[in-house]
């Protein structure tokens, strides 16, 4: 096409002759929310729920400043900035039809690493009433093993020791809080909208741990002055491909360097717990409650597994995108009896959700052939992942001397994954914070498969538990001598022909 524009504030206006933009004055829009990580799901899904409900005249104090947290984060933090906050986002409809738009409900953009001081001055600014978090799993610095903070990372050290400078979440929270404190200022939401069951919970729990140590005097405020609303959030957004940048401008001559791609269905369930206020995000389709855990126990037990179990054998059998895993009838039914014979039964009571529904609308939406969500992207930080998403059920079926087979099958593929290779010997690219200590286990573990499971910072004792270790050694030695479809056919027939 020709006649390329530049997204940016200057552009908007001969933009919004091409795709829909916001409609309200952003000059006039306050910022109330600093949200730390500026990635595509935050892009896809609160900063959208938020551009939504600033289309209202009436709100102009719910803008978000966007916070690059990480030296990793240097190229998305340039690009929003040259874009003045701007981005487009292309929804990837089931029909093969995209859906797009241009969001502006990030009015500002800091790079901590540049400048942590400013941060953690708008953190504390009064204005600001929420502090949102899409940290990753990893990001709470969590140890699955002793379920406390982890003071031996030597980021929190750093922090312990120049507060000024922080370079964690939990430095630059502690410090803001501090100075709210200090100046007499109310509280503040700390709203994570991480894949953590009871994320609000987590993140209480894991600043106190912090706190005590860091600055103990403010531990009392905290408790009494900020709120941590735990949350469910929901929707596929995979990593933005070159093509899906070629395209954007190719179809409406707008040069955007980084837009955001995403599955048209979004949900999230909130807990209503703000202590300073909120946005009113009902009007745009969230959904307040008094308790969420039923709705993340369902989503992280069968949506962010069944992702974990899809990216892990499908990444072995050497496919690159999700889609093409739930393509192979092997695999896409033993995720489905995954889900009904190991999660379900101990997902408990599930008010109001039809399960057989969610359950298919899951594999309908994993296998959307317009998505491409990389196989890769999925299985990255499955360390941080893995304790989540999936150990739970294994610990329920445990406790009630359930079926752990299929749950131990993925685990002993994770470990034959973490080698490095796929069933045909081409490399694997394996993202993880762990990935050296992985790979050793791993190497370990062709000898002895169960050295795997002897990471306790991810299996806490799952290694004393004897069904789950057996079913995991026979697993292995399975999948090596036969490869994982023929595996997974296996357990296919067993479990058909014992209903």
């Amino acid at each position: 096409m020709e006649n390329i524009i530049k997204l940016n504030q200057k552009n908007l206006a001969e933009i919004a002759t091409r795709i829909p933009c916001p409609t309200y004055d952003r000059s006039k829009i306050k910022t109330g929310i600093v949200h730390v990580g500026i990635g595509g799901f935050h892009r896809a899904h609160e900063a959208l729920y938020t551009d939504q409900l600033l289309h209202d005249p009436s709100v102009t104090d719910w803008g978000i400043c966007g916070v690059a947290l990480l030296d990793f984060d240097t190229k998305i933090y340039n690009i929003l900035k040259e874009q003045d906050g701007l981005y487009t986002l292309i929804v990837k409809e089931l029909d093969g039809t995209h859906t797009t738009r241009v969001i502006g409900s990030i009015v500002e953009c800091l790079f901590a690493p540049e400048n942590p001081i400013k941060v953690i001055e708008k953190m504390a600014s009064p204005e600001v009433k929420i502090i949102s978090l899409t940290i990753t799993e990893g990001g709470y610095n969590y140890n699955e093993a002793t379920k406390a903070f982890d003071f031996s990372n030597p980021l929190i050290q750093h922090d312990l020791e120049h507060p000024q400078a922080p370079k964690t979440i939990f430095g630059y929270v502690a410090q803001a809080l501090k100075l709210r404190k200090e100046r007499g200022l109310k509280g503040c939401t700390i709203q994570s909208c991480d894949n953590i069951q009871g994320n609000g919970h987590m993140t209480k729990r894991m600043l106190l741990s912090y706190v005590k140590r860091a600055e103990p005097d403010l531990t009392g405020w905290i408790e009494a002055n900020v709120s941590f609303p735990n949350a469910m959030v929901d929707r596929i957004t995979p990593a933005t491909s070159p093509v899906d940048i070629a395209n954007l401008t190719e179809t409406t001559g707008i040069d955007d360097a980084w837009p955001v791609v995403c599955e048209p269905f979004k949900q999230w369930v909130v807990e209503d717990d703000f202590s300073a206020g909120r946005p009113a995000w009902e009007t745009v389709g969230a959904q307040f409650v008094d308790d969420v855990v039923p709705y993340e126990k369902m989503k992280l037990s069968l949506l962010n597994a069944g992702h974990s179990v899809l990216g892990i054998l499908g990444a072995l059998v050497g496919y690159d995108t999700i889609d093409e895993a739930v393509g192979n009838p092997n695999i896409s039914a033993f995720l489905n009896h995954y889900m009904d014979v190991e999660v379900t039964p101990v997902l408990g009571d599930l008010e109001g959700i039809n399960l057989k529904d969610y359950k298919q609308s899951l594999l309908k939406r994993f296998g959307n052939i317009n998505i491409k969500d990389q196989i890769d992207r999925i299985c990255s930080e499955s360390s941080a992942k893995f304790p989540i998403f999936i150990l739970p059920t294994v610990n329920a079926q445990l406790e009630k001397n359930g079926s752990v087979k299929l749950a131990a099958f993925v685990t002993a593929a994770w470990a034959i994954y973490s080698l490095g290779k796929d069933e045909q010997g081409n490399a694997l690219t394996i993202k993880d914070a762990m990935k050296d200590v992985l790979h050793e286990k791993a190497e370990a573990s062709i000898e002895r498969p169960q050295t795997f499971l002897d990471l306790e910072s991810i299996f806490g004792t799952l290694k004393d538990a004897p069904n789950f270790v057996e079913a995991y050694t026979e697993a292995y030695r399975n999948i090596v001598n036969r490869g994982v479809e023929e595996c997974v056919k296996d357990l296919n027939s067993n479990i058909l022909n014992n209903n």
